[in-house]
């Protein structure tokens, strides 16, 4: 059998979902999977259990189903998942379709939104300060433990060999802890490199957030009223709105906002944008 790959504006409206649910900010999110897969919902790792649009690994996958599922209607994958030995498992009958849920764009997208969010509260707990994308990104890259460790010690040691710090993921991540002369990275290297990507697809989202601020403009002069609003409200209701939160964008941030925790109202409109484009 054939999968179709899933369209690039699905995916998108299953992130904008996500960020209107979690509050996680759309532009991270989107950088994020844009690094990870391209977009592309059913992306597999080479070298690791690695799959999706977030390229979650096996037990991350299963620990945020675990914490988070129920919330988002997957009560039956976290009601199957049990812990033992610090490790997440699965009845035979389950795993299967558990894991494949990460190929789903909507199930991936907010099991990521809940992670960046845990992985948010937990890191500035530990280190004391914010914590900033590239942060989130590598919590999300080496885990919690991981990122933890590797973030300390960057502030004590940024000299410090990446691969040695980490050679299981150096193993499966050659590209990222060594140079094309083969020479190992240093975390700091390591860090800049991954702030670097994550800012060009930051660019390439403003780009992207542009043309879908001009389209929704162009829906909205022509009173198209086909949208998806999840508040039980009429068409019309929506659209007025919506033309009233676009006029607040233009004028600026809405006080409170963060780059993580955008105003509910941005978040919303963001979704009926996307969601709107995807049909």
């Amino acid at each position: 059998m054939t999968v179709q790959p899933v369209s690039t504006s699905k995916v998108q409206s299953a992130i904008a979902l996500a960020s209107s649910r979690t509050g996680v900010d759309f532009d991270y999110l989107l950088g994020q999977a844009k690094l990870e897969s391209g977009l592309n919902a059913s992306a597999r790792a080479g070298t690791s259990s690695a799959t999706g649009l977030y390229q979650f690994l096996e037990q991350s996958w299963l620990a945020v189903v675990k914490k988070h599922g129920s919330e988002h209607g997957l009560g039956w994958a976290a009601d199957a998942i049990g812990q033992s030995g610090g490790r997440f498992t699965v009845a035979p009958g389950a795993r299967q379709a558990i894991l494949n849920l990460r190929t789903d764009p909507t199930a991936s997208s907010l099991m990521a939104a809940e992670f960046a969010s845990d992985n948010k509260d937990a890191l500035e707990a530990s280190l004391n300060r914010p914590a900033n994308s590239t942060d989130l990104y590598m919590a999300h890259f080496l885990g919690l433990g991981g990122a933890t460790k590797f973030l300390k010690t960057m502030a004590t040691s940024p000299q410090a060999s990446g691969a040695a710090l980490f050679p299981s993921a150096a193993r499966a991540n050659r590209g990222i802890f060594y140079a094309s002369n083969g020479q190992p990275r240093t975390v700091a290297q390591i860090y800049d490199r991954f702030a670097d990507k994550l800012a060009a697809a930051g660019a390439d989202t403003q780009a992207t957030r542009a043309a879908n601020l001009q389209f929704a403009a162009q829906a909205l002069s022509m009173g198209d009223a086909t949208v998806v609003t999840g508040n039980n409200e009429s068409a019309t209701d929506a659209m007025n709105w919506a033309n009233q939160a676009m006029t607040k964008l233009g004028a600026g941030k809405t006080a409170g906002d963060s780059v993580l925790r955008p105003s509910p109202d941005h978040a919303r409109l963001a979704y009926m944008m996307l969601a709107r484009m995807g049909g």
